[in-house]
């Protein structure tokens, strides 16, 4: 009784404030001339340094937060994030969807090194200490709120149940300059050690 209320009170938290929250966001690059590329820069501004590209066709593109206007767009490239123009980035509506999980979200955390993925139903947790595992999924409860992002996931775990809560947050891997826009906790068996990290949609 006491493990339901904690879960509700979490998915209660800040309800308001998430209700708009629609980042992090799967994005295709759309209205590019062919043989053109659409330029990431280091800041939200078109005269700002350019410190990468993406290709007129490329698709999948994880936006995880905009500025304040909404015209920009924050993506990882290769180890550090830039700005593109939201002009040319086509939001694919492709993220946590009610009662389940996107497949090939991919979370992780350092000190110890871990990571989590869902493959197909399936959270496959490998850490450098020991053989990879697969935990059957058995839950991702979502608070009921459009476009609120947080689940209470539930999953098989190392000796009885696994719980963790996935939430929208600025979060950073501390190993790189990488922007996250969702970040997790997690116990990986009833009486396991809390883990916190960050989690992408695309890796």
């Amino acid at each position: 009784m006491r493990l339901a209320y904690v879960l509700a009170a979490a998915l209660s938290l800040a309800a308001p404030a998430l209700q708009a929250q629609s980042l992090p966001q799967l994005h295709d690059v759309t209205g590019v001339d062919a043989g053109d590329v659409l330029n990431i820069r280091a800041t939200p501004s078109a005269s700002a340094e350019i410190i990468g590209t993406l290709a007129p066709d490329a698709t999948g593109i994880e936006v995880v937060a905009a500025n304040p206007e909404g015209t920009w767009g924050q993506v990882n490239t290769g180890e550090t994030a830039g700005w593109v123009n939201l002009t040319y980035m086509e939001a694919r509506g492709v993220h946590i969807d009610n009662y389940n999980l996107p497949d090939g979200l991919f979370c992780y955390g350092n000190e110890p090194f871990w990571s989590l993925q869902n493959i197909g139903g399936a959270l496959h947790y490998d850490t450098p200490d020991a053989p990879a595992r697969d935990f059957d999924l058995w839950m991702a409860q979502d608070s009921g709120i459009a476009e609120d992002l947080r689940r209470m996931v539930q999953f098989a775990g190392f000796g009885g149940p696994g719980t963790a809560f996935i939430y929208p947050a600025q979060c950073n891997d501390g190993m790189s300059d990488r922007a996250f826009g969702l970040a997790i906790s997690v116990m990986t068996a009833p009486s396991g050690d809390l883990l916190s990290g960050c989690c992408t949609l695309s890796r």
